[in-house]
């Protein structure tokens, strides 16, 4: 008989209060100084964030929803956002399984996840590539940049 994950259940039960509060928002907006410290993951499965930010922070992430954010969408199982970096907007989208901390400070709230551990995602920017293999036939020559340069310009 194998034993009851307590701390898995109250991690699940405190998510949803976190996804409750995002569809506030979505729906909603945030009002009255409200603002939300979100705090997760960078390299848990599902979540996607532009390659820099990944190298930037390469563990843990926090980000702000307060002023600037725009098309938040939230479902069962994560919640994307469009966030301005380094003055350009960039969609994120983080798995409620990522997540570390949730903070809304303006009313002194505070919630603390314990993820469990995974695969680290891989670069979830990169759309996938069909597999042409079989129409695509490999020669085993590679051709230089320069060789077909010299080749296209005669």
């Amino acid at each position: 008989m194998s034993k009851i994950d307590y701390q898995t259940l109250l991690d699940n039960a405190l998510k949803s209060v976190v996804k409750d509060a995002l569809v506030h928002a979505q729906f909603n907006g945030l009002g009255d100084g409200t603002h939300f410290y979100i705090t997760f993951k960078t390299r848990a499965p599902g979540v996607v964030l532009p390659d820099f930010l990944r190298i930037r922070y390469p563990d843990i992430m926090t980000i702000v929803l307060q002023y600037s954010y725009n098309n938040l969408h939230v479902s069962d199982k994560e919640f994307g956002v469009q966030l301005t970096f380094d003055g350009r907007p960039f969609f994120i989208r983080v798995p409620f399984s990522a997540l570390i901390e949730f903070k809304d400070p303006s009313v002194d709230f505070m919630l603390s996840f314990h993820p469990q551990g995974g695969p680290a995602a891989d670069n979830d920017m990169e759309l996938p590539l069909d597999d042409k293999s079989e129409s695509v036939s490999d020669t085993g020559r590679i051709v230089s940049l320069d060789e077909f340069r010299r080749n296209k310009n005669k």
